[in-house]
């Protein structure tokens, strides 16, 4: 790790951000979500200011920066209350892939957009039968020996943003001529191609961003859909998911610290026998111990953030499973603790704080559940056997 955690840029970058986060915050979020809407103004804004493709090259419109910087953004828009998801998506997964294995044409099509928010990227991996375990996806693509062109068929559920999206990246299989066996590839997909078709999933979750099931009925794409080596599917889909999981644990983290911050609030504010209630060891020291655990996963964060911006593949793998652990527990235990510190209050629409116990959830399912990273260092760090 370099000397200083942040640099003074990064400083001045979190400061920037959170002015953004508080200009709309928390209210302005719930009523985007009761209204079924989008965060379109706050996602509009936060492309024209440069912070959605802070971590994009500079040539193609973004910041030049990394996902150190990307990670900054997300935290400190949840922290304000405002947390933008699809920052894990479009920019960080999909602007990624795309600025590390992207044929120029697709560098030019869509980093620039994606750097400044007008046009935005899902990402489809996750299917009916193949959660955790993603060797058993069976969306496959195969050459249309006429004309060059790729068919895609198959389903995925649990696809974020799909109705905000131009295009899903998607994680589709095709057949290896040597072997016979399926091998992983990505192709960009247009939301509007004939045979996709898009369904909303009932979710009790309350969040700006739906969640959809995919059908893709014989999809046709032209050659140039994949992204990068049809030989090199696994190394450019793990170039996607390590970001994914960094920034996971960025939108834990500002979570986690927002509900603290209403906590801590409320503790000074609330008085019971004549002091503040944030007096008392049994309200303090709980609020204490869910601020030592943000700090130490953030810690874990920049270590994976720094790792993977550096091109240490694997290293940033392990260390980005850890942070997105990490992040989810404290995130977990933060807006539990919040909510109990303001008692009744805690459950009411005003403190803003009920709906998050069931988004701090995803923290700990999405995009990896706690027990699969689990077997990961145990297998991965550890050297144990693996049982899987």
């Amino acid at each position: 790790m370099p000397p200083q955690i942040e640099t003074d840029e990064h400083k001045a970058l979190r400061e920037a951000v959170a002015t953004l986060g508080r200009k709309y915050g928390r209210t302005y979020m719930t009523s985007v979500i009761s209204a079924g809407g989008h965060p379109s103004e706050l996602w509009n804004e936060a492309g024209k200011l440069g912070y959605l493709g802070v971590n994009l090259p500079e040539e193609h419109g973004g910041g030049g920066g990394g996902i150190a910087e990307l990670s900054i953004v997300l935290e400190e828009l949840g922290a304000a209350g405002s947390p933008l998801l699809m920052l894990v998506v479009s920019p960080a997964i999909c602007g990624t892939v795309i600025a590390r294995f992207g044929t120029d044409d697709q560098k030019s099509r869509w980093l620039p957009a994606l750097a400044d928010g007008s046009r935005l990227m899902a990402f489809g991996i996750t299917e009916p039968d193949a959660g955790s375990n993603s060797h058993r996806i069976t969306t496959t693509a195969r050459r249309d020996p006429a004309s060059g062109d790729w068919l895609l068929t198959g389903r995925k559920v649990f696809i974020s943003g799909v109705d905000m999206a131009d295009a899903v990246l998607i994680v589709g299989r095709t057949e290896d001529a040597r072997t016979g066996s399926l091998k992983p590839c990505l192709f960009i997909v247009p939301t509007d191609a004939e045979g996709f078709h898009k369904r909303p999933i009932d979710m009790e979750l309350s969040a700006a961003e739906k969640q959809f099931e995919l059908t893709l009925d014989d999809v046709r794409l032209p050659a140039d859909a994949l992204v990068g080596d049809e030989d090199a599917g696994l190394l450019q889909l793990f170039a996607g998911l390590n970001p994914e999981r960094i920034m996971t644990a960025a939108f834990a983290i500002g979570m986690g610290r927002y509900a603290l911050s209403k906590a801590i609030e409320y503790a000074r504010d609330r008085t019971v026998w004549k002091a503040p209630i944030g007096a008392h060891q049994a309200i303090a020291h709980p609020l204490a111990q869910a601020h030592i655990d943000l700090e130490l996963a953030r810690l874990m964060m920049q270590k994976a953030a720094h790792l993977y911006d550096a091109g240490d593949d694997i290293g940033a793998g392990e260390a980005a499973n850890m942070a997105k652990y990490a992040a989810g527990e404290a995130c977990v235990k933060a807006v539990d603790q919040a909510v109990h510190t303001l008692g009744g209050n805690g459950l009411t629409r005003e403190f803003g704080l009920a709906s998050l116990i069931t988004a701090a959830r995803v923290a700990r399912i999405a995009p990896v559940s706690r027990e699969m990273i689990l077997n990961y260092v145990s297998h991965q760090t550890l050297g144990l056997p693996k049982s899987y």
